[in-house]
Formats: C-alpha cells, sequence, structure tokens
C-alpha cells in the first residue's frame, strides 16, 4: 500500500522514493527537473509521485514486482523511478535504442509486471509500445505514455529492510552471452547518492546535466539521485549530440557537467571546428568523467577549453556504481580515477587473491555499502563476483599509489598476452588518442597461431585523413615491439552502448572475422610490416 506521506521521516532518509520530500517542503517552486519542453518544481514532482504510484496500484503493481521503464532520459524517466519504489516495486530502466530481441531479454528475464513507455521524443520507444501492444495512458504533463498488458509475474519478498529491500534492477551491457541483471537496493544507492552530492559539493541552486543515461547506473545513482538528494535541479537531454548539448549546456546555465570521455571529445570536435578557442559565456564549476578511461591528451585538452578542472572516477553496474573519485581540493594532473570514496574498502590482489604491494598491478577488489545484492536469478554468478567478507572481485586491473591513489590499467579479461608479455590495452589506447587526428580509439586482442594479436579500432576527427599505415608508424615510435598493433581498422564510428561506453567484445568478434577474410570486410585498414 501506498504510505502517507507526511508519515515519511524528515532525516535520515531510508527508502529511496523518499528523496524529494524534504526539498519539497523547503523549496517547494524551486525546479527539480527540466527539459528542453518545460520545467518541474519539487511540488510537481511529489504530487506525480504519489498520482502515478497510485495509477500503477490500481494497475495491479505490487511491492516486488518489476516495472520495466522504456524511454530515454527525460523528467518523466527520473519521476518514475520515485513512483514506483515508492510501491517497493523495483524499477527496471531500459532505454529505448534497445532492439527488439535486447528489450524482450530483459522483459523475459525480469519478469516486470508492467512495462511504461515514454513516447514523447523516441520514436523507438513508440515502436516497442506498438509491438508489444501497449495502451496510451491518460495524458499528463509530464508526457504521452503507454503501458503493456499486465504479466503473469510473481511478486518478490519485500522484507521492509532499505539494506535488503531491492529498488532497481539493472542491466549490465555484458561482455559475454546475456546481460546480469545487477539487484541494487534502497540502501546502495542511496549511499551513492549522498556521496556523490558531498564529492561534488552541489548545493540547491546547481543545475546538473541530465544527459547519462538514467537506465545506466551513472545516470541514475550519480547524476539523477546525488542531484536531487542534495537539492539541486537535473536537467534532461534525451541524446548527445554535440551541436545541440553545447547549446543546452549554455541555454540552461549549467553548473556541473558528468559525462563519458567520448562525449567530451566530440564536443571538443565541434567546437573547435566551428573556430571556438575556449567554453565562453560558461556557468561550469565542474566536469567529471567517468564510465571509461580517460587518457591524458585530452583531460589536458578539456581543461584548456572549459577553464575548469576535469575529475575523473571509477566504478561499475555491481557497485551502485562509484569507488573511487578525485576531489574538489586536490586535482590531480594524471588520469587517476582518485582515491575511495568514504566509507568504501579496496585492495589489490593477485590471481590467487592475496594482496599485492603499492605499484603493482593486479585485480582490484572493493567493499561497502554500495555493493550489490546480487545477480537476479543467478545465484551462481553472485558467488563467483562476490568472495567471503563481501569484497566484490571488479574484473578491473589496477595499481595504488601509498597515498591511495587509483590508476586503472584494464580490464583483467581484455589483458593481451604476446609473445608470453602482457598487453594492457588502455596503454596502447593512449598512445593512439594522442593523434591529432584520432578522436578515440579501442584495442583488443585476436588470436593467431596459438599466440595473440594486438588490433586497434580507430575512429577518426571530422574530416580527417590520416592513413592508418601512419597511425601504425605514429603507434610504433612509442611502443615496445610486443606492443604495437599489428593491424590498425579505421571505422566511422566504434560501436558503444547508449551509455557512451564501448562494445569491445562486438569489436573482438569485427577482429576474428576480419583476420578471416583479409582485404575484403574493411577498406580503412592496414597491417604492420615490420612484425612488431
Amino acid at each position: 500500500m501506498i504510505r502517507d506521506p507526511a508519515a515519511a521521516p524528515a532525516a535520515p532518509i531510508r527508502w529511496l522514493d523518499e528523496v524529494p520530500d524534504r526539498w519539497a517542503k523547503e523549496r517547494p517552486e524551486a525546479v527539480a527537473l527540466a527539459c528542453a519542453a518545460g520545467r518541474f518544481t519539487w511540488r510537481d514532482l511529489v504530487a506525480a509521485r504519489d498520482g502515478f504510484a497510485r495509477r500503477l496500484e490500481a494497475l495491479g503493481v505490487r511491492a516486488g514486482d518489476r516495472v520495466m521503464v522504456v524511454g530515454e532520459n527525460c523528467p518523466a524517466m527520473v519521476m518514475l523511478v520515485f513512483a514506483v519504489t515508492r510501491l517497493r516495486a523495483w524499477v527496471v530502466n531500459v532505454n529505448a535504442r534497445l532492439s527488439g530481441r535486447e528489450l524482450d531479454v530483459i522483459r523475459e528475464h525480469s519478469g516486470a509486471r508492467r512495462v511504461l513507455f515514454l513516447l514523447d521524443d523516441s520514436p523507438e520507444a513508440a515502436a516497442h509500445a506498438a509491438r508489444l501492444r501497449a495502451t496510451g495512458l491518460d495524458a499528463t504533463s509530464w508526457g504521452a505514455m503507454a503501458i503493456s498488458p499486465p504479466a503473469d509475474a510473481a511478486a518478490e519478498p519485500v522484507t521492509g529492510d532499505p539494506q535488503d529491500d531491492v529498488a532497481a534492477l539493472l542491466y549490465t551491457t555484458g561482455t559475454t552471452g546475456s546481460p546480469k541483471g545487477v539487484m541494487l537496493t534502497h540502501a546502495n544507492l542511496l549511499f551513492i547518492a549522498r556521496n556523490s552530492g558531498q564529492l561534488r559539493r552541489i548545493v540547491p541552486e546547481d543545475r546538473v546535466y541530465g544527459l547519462l543515461p538514467v537506465s545506466h547506473v551513472y545516470g541514475l545513482a550519480s547524476v539523477a539521485l546525488g542531484t536531487l538528494l542534495a537539492g539541486g535541479a537535473v536537467c534532461t537531454q534525451p541524446r548527445f549530440a554535440p551541436a545541440a548539448s553545447a547549446a543546452f549546456i549554455r541555454h540552461e546555465r549549467l553548473t556541473v557537467c558528468q559525462g563519458v570521455p567520448a562525449m567530451y571529445a566530440k564536443l571538443l570536435e565541434h567546437l573547435k571546428g566551428r573556430g571556438e578557442n575556449a567554453f565562453g559565456a560558461s556557468a561550469l564549476r565542474f566536469l567529471y568523467a567517468g564510465g571509461s578511461p580517460l587518457v591524458p591528451a585530452l583531460k589536458r585538452e578539456v581543461e584548456a577549453f572549459f577553464g575548469v578542472r576535469l575529475h575523473n572516477g571509477y566504478g561499475l553496474t555491481e557497485a551502485s556504481p562509484t569507488l573511487t573519485q578525485t576531489r574538489h581540493d586536490s586535482p590531480r594532473d594524471d588520469c587517476s580515477v582518485g582515491p575511495a570514496i568514504p566509507g568504501v574498502s579496496l585492495r589489490i590482489v593477485d590471481r590467487g587473491g592475496r594482496d599485492l604491494p603499492d605499484g603493482e598491478i593486479g585485480e582490484l577488489w572493493a567493499r561497502g555499502p554500495n555493493v550489490m545484492k546480487g545477480y537476479y536469478r543467478d545465484p551462481a554468478a553472485t558467488a563467483a563476483a562476490i568472495h567471503p567478507g563481501g569484497w566484490l572481485a571488479t574484473g578491473d586491473l589496477a595499481r595504488r599509489e601509498p597515498e591511495g591513489a587509483i590508476h586503472i590499467e584494464g580490464r583483467l579479461k581484455e589483458l593481451i598476452i604476446r609473445g608470453g608479455f602482457n598487453v594492457l590495452p588502455l596503454e596502447v589506447e593512449s598512445v593512439l588518442n594522442a593523434h591529432p587526428a584520432v578522436t578515440q580509439s579501442a584495442v583488443v586482442g585476436r588470436p593467431a597461431n596459438g599466440d595473440e594479436e594486438v588490433v586497434a579500432f580507430v575512429e577518426l576527427a571530422p574530416g580527417a585523413t590520416v592513413a592508418p599505415a601512419e597511425l601504425l608508424e605514429f603507434a610504433a615510435r612509442a611502443l615496445a615491439p610486443y606492443k604495437r598493433p599489428c593491424e590498425v581498422i579505421v571505422l566511422p564510428a566504434l560501436p558503444a552502448a547508449t551509455s557512451g561506453k564501448v562494445l569491445k567484445a562486438k569489436l573482438a568478434q569485427l577482429a576474428r572475422e576480419t583476420a578471416r577474410k583479409p582485404g575484403t570486410d574493411l577498406e580503412f585498414r592496414a597491417r604492420s610490416t615490420t612484425g612488431g
């Protein structure tokens, strides 16, 4: 049953749906959510949360049910997180740009009782709604919506404990096979929201860029929930396009911008292509990169162009997501992801789970209140990921400096072993990304006669005409022979998830396919003739 809003405690907040209550009382007419189409106050947000919770309850949604929300970033997607969790149901946010097959896999695995489709600004959501025979909901100021017929789904148990009850079920992009459903509790997400607001020093006057997908944990927990918990406004935009994003940041006078490195790279390309040498007339005070590795050349360019520090951090869906972050009062000139956030413990271990000394590279393990409850309906995968003592094995390679700063060196599964030597793809990518014609690159391993080859995919800056052979020579000047790519393949754009993360599994498959059909699949490619 829906609880009386007056019964919600002012502090501390224990349940996700309580996030808007404080500010609805203290600043009811201040803007909480905004987009190009309109503004919603804290009073609007609380009224919509309660109204949509009642509507969902009338449509048969119960505590422990899963409710999928299919759309792209908009105020309604954020509001529905609070409406669904108000019922103690689980919200399953899904980006509408997934294919029908991908969406159906998540719908079936999650056992969603209902699926909501947010139709404004998303023809893909409308197509999914039509395919699944969804019916329209009464029009509201929050935009056009449709809802699927009810599914015969069993509700999960509800304990009444925010540390145990799931708030969000988020699906990873997955490196192999089907994506995993990560169960994040109310306590998991609120822990990160509090840390995010404090580390970014969010205040009620802040206007934060809500571009990162709310269907991804970074956009949900750090950007949306962290901002709202601290009283700031989230200004959403459904998709990234360099021209539109630059205009939105300026027009909305945004003060905080969080994005993936590829977003910053493409913003720079666009703005410099227009002849701009600095991002003038800006209210920005805080820039942050996450979601994929940041390389030194891009960090320097962004800081010089925007005139503020570009902070860095690291996390993963299973940790809700943040584990480390650089600090306002100690910005870094390198690409360290900073020390552990308050309340999180880290270890660097070898393949046997033994701790390594500072400076040595090993797998990063983490423990804290943000570690997931587990993978939904997959106890074996949960047991493999979470070791005794509550330590989450991240699958990422890292090293630690004596003062605690962490450097991410790559994915354990992406480590390339060539001639008996370890090759870290991130090191090779950093070299290629330093070439002025390259926007971003991705390096993968390819089996070859019992060994592995280093294959590099690159995306060029608009108008760039550099030959792949030149990129091979450029890399060879900076890398040991065993680290040098044997092949460079230029693509119009690297395949990426909706979060902006490059999908290396697709590139590894492409690398294998092109090896089987040399000279016939891709025009823009070059192989090393040095055997390096």
